[in-house]
């Protein structure tokens, strides 16, 4: 049995996509308490994306130990500092409007738990270039995100018309997307082949 420890639509689709066979649980965590003592003891962004993701995995693993449950979870950091998703659209035309022409660092974690030991892990760090834009230019974008941008702790969609806003992107796609698909499909291959069989 496989289980997706997480809540995301994007993260759902993309496992559907590549034709796997599972079921949703939530791990219901405290992410902002594991993150406000992972950052006390001197964890960086991407180190906090990993253990997130294998906090998510081992929560719904010690609820069943004979799965094997996929954790993932995703940080962003600019300039130095960590952003959460966005209390409303307010809240993200702000963050988007400081970000304006400038890079910033989503790093994506994602691990394999099974009979309450993680068995797997990975975090994945993507570069991304927003262009200058003005803040009518990022109405326009928001007017047509609606409320989709609210899930996202970026505050932005690539697979949505916030493409629109970039100007450059250095890293794997489903990274950015919160979800480092083919290091995962390669994990699964080894520690659980079975899945990918007809039928599974």
């Amino acid at each position: 049995m496989l289980i997706l420890a997480s809540k995301s639509a994007t993260r759902k689709s993309l496992l559907e996509n590549a034709g796997l066979r599972f079921s949703v649980a939530s791990a219901g965590i405290d992410e902002r308490e594991i993150e406000q003592a992972a950052l006390t003891r001197g964890e960086n962004r991407a180190g906090l994306a990993r253990l997130l993701a294998e906090t998510k995995a081992l929560a719904v693993s010690a609820m069943t130990p004979a799965a094997l449950v996929i954790g993932a979870d995703q940080t962003i950091a600019f300039e130095g500092q960590g952003l959460h998703k966005p209390r409303d659209r307010d809240d993200a035309a702000r963050r988007l409007m400081a970000m304006a022409g400038k890079s910033h660092q989503l790093h994506s974690g994602v691990a394999l738990a099974r009979q309450g030991s993680i068995v797997w892990s990975t975090v994945e760090t993507a570069v991304l270039t927003f262009k200058p834009f003005d803040r009518k230019t990022l109405d326009r974008v928001l007017d047509r995100e609606g409320e989709a941008i609210l899930d996202s702790v970026a505050a932005y969609r690539l697979e949505g018309p916030s493409i629109r806003l970039f100007e450059r992107i250095e890293g794997d796609y489903f990274t950015i997307l919160g979800l480092p698909l083919l290091p995962l499909l390669a994990a699964l291959e080894q520690h659980a082949p079975h899945i990918f069989e007809p039928g599974s």
